[in-house]
């Protein structure tokens, strides 16, 4: 693993427990706490608004407004994967299980 992808891991894992921590925060002090209380349809709803958005900035070919907004999509999911009582850690198992799938095949052998 390189420095790189370490720091990635662990700025991730940092977030992740920050996440887990502000769970038990007041809504008045926490935006965190304030998504939680709101319910994962209306953080799924915030995840889908990220995703237009970094969407837009690529049509737009404002990779700085990509990038910022990447990092709302990716924050806003983990709030989402957290809600739902879920983690990255599941995610990645999910990758790790269709590494070495081709695209194609990996979408054929999903049950519809």
């Amino acid at each position: 693993m390189t420095d790189k992808q370490n720091s990635i891991g662990d700025t991730l894992a940092r977030l992740e427990a920050l996440l887990e921590e502000r769970k038990g925060a007041s809504a008045d002090e926490s935006y965190v706490a304030r998504l939680y209380h709101k319910g994962a349809k209306k953080i799924a709803q915030k995840v889908g608004e990220e995703a237009v958005e970094a969407a837009m900035a690529t049509a737009a070919g404002d990779d700085r407004e990509l990038v910022s907004e990447s990092a709302d999509l990716l924050f806003h999911l983990m709030v989402l994967l957290s809600a739902k009582g879920l983690s990255l850690s599941d995610v990645t198992e999910e990758l790790a299980r269709r590494e070495g799938l081709s695209g194609l095949t990996e979408k054929a052998n999903r049950k519809t």
